[in-house]
């Protein structure tokens, strides 16, 4: 892996804003990815292909979920080992067979078997650019290019969810909605390869020479960061939870929306809006996090979501779920990118990519729990009940944040 002279390189936001801009529009392409799925593929599960049961409609996610939650884990060390740049190309390669996939799909598996695909696009190519951008800023920025990471793809998430949602709604569930997919594929691919350069060597200015740590090393960093250190596991649990809930708002809502008779174009609103509102509030949630520190952002932005995520079952109707959509995309942006920052805060320069690994591992093995979960408990009790039970949990996230986490701000 080839490095630039460390002489060249400077941290900061200002000295690298080219390849930080670019890395922000790399990462609106990965976000594309999956919300060409948001409204469409759960209608596909009973309107395609006459799935009845919400546990088997929602095994797309648990594939997506898990693929994902244990890709992350890789990414971070390869990403260490190898460099960013060949993790995110990588990660782009898996990523191309995707909509061709979901198009052709002859039965459920298939589709199941694209949203394993699309978990590990999601793992190598998300969790590098989050790392390229925390190696390019430096620590005092570090909520800022965190927020701005995580909005360029979540609003690329609730663009695209709302445009594959108008396209399905005229053209049908397939093929039209994943020719959008195709086309972000091919422009993530020929910009990660030809326009994207290495940050490994930035790593190395804030904190020494990087590289994978043995096997014991490894597992000591997991568990500090799974369970013994206050900040990180409290950190990794909220991460859980919070994709939980965002696995009840993919997955299970469009199918309560579509049984209460709302279109599929208001459908792709509803799955639009959500995402939209925490992509485009959460480069000042992060930004405030530089400011006010990130602990009390993240134990209110969790109890923000489970009152948004409860009002879904008390209420019903096109506004009332709009409304909630953007209280809970408002939650999730004061928690989203504030908890990343919270794992970097913590995590020597040198371990990042390991430690980072570690907590988007139980960040998004949310997905998969909480489709497991939510598909069992709406098939015995009912959508309201399984919609109660994640808020309940989600307040439970909240406060073991408040009680455990110390706040990891940076002092100027």
């Amino acid at each position: 892996m080839a490095l630039l002279p460390r002489q060249e390189l400077a941290l900061g936001l200002r000295a690298n804003a080219g390849q930080f801009a670019l890395l922000v529009g790399v990462n609106a392409l990965v976000g594309g990815m999956v919300g060409q799925e948001r409204a469409v593929v759960p209608l596909m599960a009973s309107e395609t292909f006459g799935l009845t049961a919400t546990y088997s409609a929602l095994t797309f996610l648990v594939a997506f979920g898990a693929a994902k939650a244990v890709t992350n884990l890789l990414a971070g060390s390869l990403a260490d080992r190898f460099g960013r740049k060949p993790v995110l190309v990588a990660g782009w390669i898996v990523g191309l067979p995707v909509p061709f996939v979901l198009i052709l799909a002859p039965d459920w598996a298939w589709v199941v078997a694209a949203n394993v695909l699309l978990g590990i696009n999601q793992g190598l190519t998300w969790s590098t650019t989050v790392l390229m951008k925390i190696d390019l800023a430096g620590p005092r920025r570090r909520g800022l290019a965190l927020g701005l990471n995580e909005a360029s793809g979540y609003v690329a998430v609730g663009i695209t969810a709302f445009l594959t949602g108008l396209v399905a709604e005229s053209a049908g569930l397939r093929p039209a909605p994943f020719f959008i997919g195709i086309a972000i594929a091919g422009m993530g691919l020929g910009a990660s390869v030809l326009l994207v350069h290495e940050t490994h060597g930035h790593a190395a200015i804030e904190g020494g020479p990087s590289g994978s740590a043995p096997a014991d090393a490894w597992r000591r960093l997991a568990w500090r960061t799974s369970l013994t250190d206050p900040s990180l596991s409290a950190a990794s649990q909220a991460g859980f939870f919070n994709n939980l809930n965002d696995g009840l708002a993919w997955g299970l809502l469009p199918i309560v929306q579509a049984a209460a008779g709302l279109s599929i174009g208001q459908i792709g609103l509803l799955a639009a809006a959500y995402p939209a509102t925490w992509g485009l509030t959460q480069v000042a949630t992060g930004a405030l996090s530089d400011r006010v520190g990130r602990k009390r952002l993240i134990a209110a932005g969790m109890v923000l979501q489970a009152v948004a995520i409860a009002s879904i079952a008390v209420w019903t109707g096109f506004v009332p779920w709009l409304a909630a959509a953007v209280a809970l995309g408002l939650g999730t942006a004061m928690v989203y990118p504030t908890l990343i920052a919270v794992v970097a805060d913590v995590a020597p320069a040198r371990q990042r990519g390991s430690i980072v690994g570690v907590y988007r591992f139980w960040r998004d093995f949310g997905f998969a729990a909480g489709a497991i979960l939510i598909g069992l408990l709406a098939d015995r009790f009912g959508a309201s009940a399984s919609i109660l039970v994640v808020a309940a949990l989600t307040a439970g996230s909240g406060l073991i944040v408040a009680l455990r986490m110390r706040e990891t701000r940076p002092v100027a």
